[in-house]
């Protein structure tokens, strides 16, 4: 018997609680300020659109549409790779699938590949997807383990890795704290990637829904594309489309020529053909059909920016609602970070605590999803993290 995934056996104790005030903070799926899944009204237009559009197969590499909108989207032009037709790009199984290919990709094309560089801490799941295509992960210093970025230990962290490693970075809205480095440190950052010739690999995950400004959230990946890095992205639509059951992402990588974009492309489809053979076209069209038609993208640039605001306003909330009940900390991390999680600063017993005494649900590294907090739940769990940290 195997293990249960510690986020989604969360939410299995969760639904099994029967506290009239349970709080379920663990699973990264935004909620509305009832507590409610959202959906998304231009998701909900450009489905109707979709009305018998029919259930062919997709090419091996996705629809294409979606994928040259989501370049788009993405890298804007950056660097001329778009225009110079320099980026490889297919459809992928949301953002694990993406990362699950981009490891096969590494592992086969990069002689002597033995690990994965990933920021300790990082989205848990990573750790499995590398390990399972054969590369095992080591941790890169990026938390200072008090409430922010430990740059120049990222930077050691760079320069002691031997030459030519895969450094994977979260593009906007680190998981699970929240915290990114400014344009200025993605700017040594870049600078040190390629005194040491490594490939940055980024996970985007929240481009839009971090800021609500899609634009903003994509200025590291453009940075590193001006500035000459043949980056590998890995895109999800699951957190700013609202499409956490489509599974629809895309896996792109910039090359220094169109013909070696073609060669790279070639290879992508090869492992996707022997893996799943083409993927879903129902969330790929509806994302289509948004960034392709200028009212239903700016519908959802709207939309998008609502949702963020919510997580940013809960944010403020929750840090006044922990003064209120008494507390003396300094809780301010919980403001200066961004995207969809607080990472809290809660020890593991206390996480503990907060589960058996207060029915709150989060991991045990004390990553909140704020998209669980609420105006109606906000000083209950205000009051029982004051209750554990005093």
């Amino acid at each position: 018997m195997g293990p249960p995934d510690p986020i989604l056996g969360l939410t299995d104790a969760f639904n099994k609680d029967t506290h009239p005030k349970k709080i379920s903070l663990g699973v990264g799926a935004y909620r509305d300020d009832n507590g409610k899944p959202y959906l998304l009204p231009s998701v909900v237009a450009a489905e109707a659109k979709l009305t018998g559009t029919g259930k062919e197969y997709a090419g091996i590499s996705g629809v294409q549409e979606f994928v040259d909108l989501s370049l788009k989207f993405a890298y804007a032009d950056a660097g001329g790779a778009l225009s110079d037709k320099r980026v490889a790009a297919v459809q992928a199984m949301s953002g694990t699938g993406a990362c699950s290919l981009a490891g096969s990709f590494f592992k086969k094309f990069i002689p002597g590949l033995q690990t994965m560089y990933v920021p300790d801490p990082t989205w848990g799941n990573h750790h499995n997807i590398f390990r399972d295509v054969g590369l095992p992960t080591t941790a890169y210093k990026y938390y200072d383990g008090k409430s922010g970025l430990d740059y120049e230990g990222m930077l050691a962290s760079i320069n002691d890795a031997p030459d030519g490693q895969v450094f994977l970075l979260h593009a906007c809205a680190h998981n699970p704290t929240g915290i990114d480095p400014t344009i200025e440190q993605w700017k040594g950052i870049s600078d040190a990637i390629k005194a040491k010739n490594h490939t940055p690999f980024m996970d985007c995950a929240y481009q839009g829904f971090a800021s609500g400004d899609a634009d903003k959230d994509a200025a590291a990946l453009r940075l590193f594309v001006d500035e000459g890095h043949n980056v590998m992205l890995a895109q999800s639509y699951a957190k700013n489309f609202g499409l956490y059951g489509e599974r629809i992402g895309c896996l792109s990588m910039v090359c220094p020529t169109a013909d070696e974009a073609n060669k790279v492309l070639s290879q992508l489809k090869i492992i996707i053909r022997a893996a799943y053979s083409n993927p879903p076209i129902h969330g790929a069209n509806i994302v289509k059909t948004i960034l392709a038609d200028p009212a239903l993208e700016a519908q959802w640039y709207k939309e998008c920016k609502g949702m963020a605001n919510r997580i940013i306003n809960m944010r403020d909330l929750l840090v006044d609602n922990l003064k209120q009940a008494g507390s003396t900390q300094d809780w301010s991390h919980i403001q200066s970070q961004i995207g969809m999680f607080a990472f809290s600063g809660l020890t593991k017993d206390q996480v503990d605590t907060l589960r058996t005494d207060h029915s709150i649900y989060m991991t045990g590294d004390g990553r909140i999803s704020m998209a669980g907090v609420t105006t109606a739940n906000v000083e209950y769990l205000a009051a029982a993290m004051h209750a554990v940290t005093k």
